[in-house]
């Protein structure tokens, strides 16, 4: 079992969790995510692991309750344990050598933009941090970011907090007038594609952390299939992480929709059958 050290709402949907897990955090780098089960009933869900403490052997998470697996999590209070935690797993963002980056974030995937800007940031890089939310009530690890970045740039859909606008706005601007070593994405697969077709024409190396459907985490259910450069990778063992510019986005995108829409309609059947008192 593994404990619960530290729960914290970040916003009334999203909850970071610090875990007791040593031998992870003894490992885990930026980048690579765990698999975690809630208890034995549990479904697995895979989490980008957004932060390492090796002296208190702990490894933190952030995620937003929107199913039975992370309402299930959410519920758990600080002394208490989750049943099962396996990582770190993925292979870790690459960050060595450069000198001027750019991490771009969106919504949630800014969880897992940090721990990529602190790192970048410790390895002594001049980080631009970009991290865009719909609205001021969404906004998240606003501080954290500010305290691993050389420039922080804050926007929201609708003007609430910040810069009005989404997080192609400040970037177009920085791209046409400074140069960088590369440009990391991480967010809604929306946002990264255009943030692809931004980084483009300036032939500034782009690196996009992808997190389709998931379930094994090992490269043997094959559900977390991403098309680059025209080859089909698993997300779990050739990344998180892949050349934005040869990723085909409009094909994860239509997965993701795909999968979206039966989730909808099996969490719809089972709140007719529990209204009705049969069985799930």
């Amino acid at each position: 079992m593994y404990t619960v050290l530290q729960r914290r709402a970040l916003n009334a949907g999203v909850t970071q969790l610090e875990i007791e897990a040593p031998r992870i955090a003894g490992k885990a780098l930026a980048g690579q995510f765990v698999i975690l089960r809630a208890d034995e009933r549990g479904e697995r869900i895979p989490l980008t692991i957004a932060g390492t403490n090796a002296a208190r052997g702990s490894v933190t998470v952030i995620f937003q309750t929107v199913g039975g697996a992370t309402m299930s999590l959410n519920a758990k209070r600080e002394g208490e344990s989750i049943s099962d935690i396996v990582g770190p797993l993925g292979s870790p963002t690459p960050v060595e050598g450069y000198r001027k980056v750019a991490v771009v974030g969106g919504g949630v995937g800014t969880a897992i933009a940090l721990p990529v800007a602190r790192r970048l940031h410790e390895l002594g890089a001049h980080v631009t941090a970009i991290a865009g939310f719909r609205t001021r009530e969404l906004v998240i690890l606003e501080e954290e970011f500010r305290a691993c970045s050389d420039r922080f740039f804050l926007v929201t859909d609708d003007g609430s907090c910040g810069e009005k606008g989404n997080v192609c706005a400040p970037l177009n601007r920085l791209l046409a007038e400074e140069t960088f070593d590369a440009v990391f994405a991480i967010g809604p697969l929306v946002m990264m594609k255009f943030v692809a077709l931004a980084t483009k024409p300036y032939g500034v190396k782009t690196i996009a952390s992808m997190n389709p459907i998931m379930i094994d985490g090992t490269g043997m259910c094959g559900c977390c299939r991403v098309s680059v450069g025209g080859e089909m990778k698993f997300a779990c063992v050739d990344g998180p992480d892949f050349d934005a510019h040869l990723i085909d986005f409009d094909e994860a995108i239509m997965r993701n929709q795909t999968y979206a829409a039966f989730e909808a309609a099996a969490r719809e059947r089972h709140c007719n059958l529990y209204k009705k008192g049969e069985p799930q």
